[in-house]
């Protein structure tokens, strides 16, 4: 079976996180705050923040600015649904945009309908590893006092005019789950160049505990969101592979798009000039013609396991019941999630095994 994603850790990452174990001293140590400096470095931000996961990098990052009842989160109509589930748990409203099919991003074009006096935060997603259109939505943002927090979940080394995603807003939040460039299997981060914003994102993660003249005490309502240390010791060590990791992924988009050049049922992802893609998902659109389940099912039968991309938020039970969403009101985001095909991307994968994929697809959708 050709799976959809496989995990890559150095040896020394390996050895690291032993050594952790071995030693009991397992949460927030060492490891973390030198996961925490290559990060920063990376991204050229003056504070990194890794904490359990990157929903939880989104929903401490809408508690540091405040958002709760009667505040509106913009947020594309097309994504996973954890960026929308945190404005919710926050007791805000979440407002969709539809998505551009070049991108699979919040189509700027649209944001400023979606805007009203109970707007507070735009919250673009970085889909896939491609990059939003930041000029436009920072201009937006700036031109109605909004601020801006980045799901970069996807996108650890993704740009936009040579600057790292997750660095235009105010704050920027990464995944290391394990279909991400660098994974700790679960894990996240919140990057900033705000110094008091920092402050009180290391506060919430540990549970509200600040140290005030030498002593503990609990200044805010906060939360578990810790990272353990030997999870910041596997994505200490792959940091220093790590551009060679989105080259490796890079290249593997390269030959899936020359494989399926031709295929006239199969739309491969855009090349967008001025943003570098780092393929978190090598995302196809298949014609509406084919079924994409019985699609899905078929290249199963073949040995390849693929999925679904994202999903179309205003179909789901919650959103659609909550707020009365029609099928209809976000057309692009449907379309992307009923005609949407992620393949497989890991370093493990090999030449021979995306020509064979990519020759399965174009005989199921000939």
């Amino acid at each position: 079976m050709i799976r959809l994603s496989k995990p890559y850790f150095p040896p020394e990452a390996v050895e690291a996180a032993t050594a952790v174990l071995k030693s009991g001293n397992l949460v927030q140590g060492e490891y973390v705050l030198k996961f925490e400096t290559e990060l920063s470095a990376f991204l050229n931000v003056k504070h990194a923040v890794v904490v359990s996961n990157g929903t939880a990098a989104l929903h401490l990052s809408l508690l540091s600015l405040g958002i709760g009842p009667g505040d509106e989160v913009i947020v594309p109509a097309f994504t996973f649904p954890a960026t929308a589930n945190v404005v919710e748990r926050c007791g805000a409203k979440p407002v969709f945009v539809d998505i551009g099919l070049d991108d699979f991003c919040m189509d700027p074009e649209k944001i400023e309908m979606a805007i009203t006096p109970n707007t507070r935060v735009i919250m673009p997603v970085h889909e896939f590893g491609q990059s939003a259109e930041m000029d436009e939505i920072m201009q937006i943002a700036r031109s109605h006092g909004l601020t801006v927090v980045e799901d970069a979940a996807c996108a650890l080394g993704t740009e936009f005019r040579d600057r790292k995603s997750g660095t235009f807003g105010i704050l920027g939040c990464f995944s290391f789950h394990p279909r991400k460039a660098i994974t700790t299997g679960e894990g996240g981060a919140i990057v900033t160049n705000d110094d008091d914003l920092a402050s009180k994102l290391r506060i919430l993660r540990n549970h509200g505990i600040e140290q005030i003249d030498g002593f503990n005490d609990f200044t805010l309502a906060g939360l578990n969101y810790r990272m353990t240390d030997f999870q910041a010791a596997l994505g200490y060590y792959q940091m220093f592979e790590i551009d060679h990791l989105i080259r490796k992924r890079i290249e593997i988009a390269d030959q899936y798009s020359a494989g399926l050049s031709g295929c006239s049922a199969v739309k491969t992802p855009a090349v967008l000039p001025g943003r570098t893609n780092v393929y978190q998902t090598y995302h196809v659109l298949v014609d509406e013609r084919f079924n994409c389940d019985i699609l899905k099912k078929r290249l199963f039968e073949k040995g390849i396991e693929t999925n679904y991309g994202a999903n179309a938020l205003h179909v789901l039970k919650f959103y659609r019941e909550k707020y009365s969403f029609k099928q209809d009101d976000f057309p692009n985001a449907l379309r992307s999630f009923r005609q949407g095909l992620a393949l497989p991307v890991s370093l493990y994968i090999g030449h021979e095994e995306i020509q064979y994929i990519c020759e399965q697809v174009k005989l199921m959708t000939a």
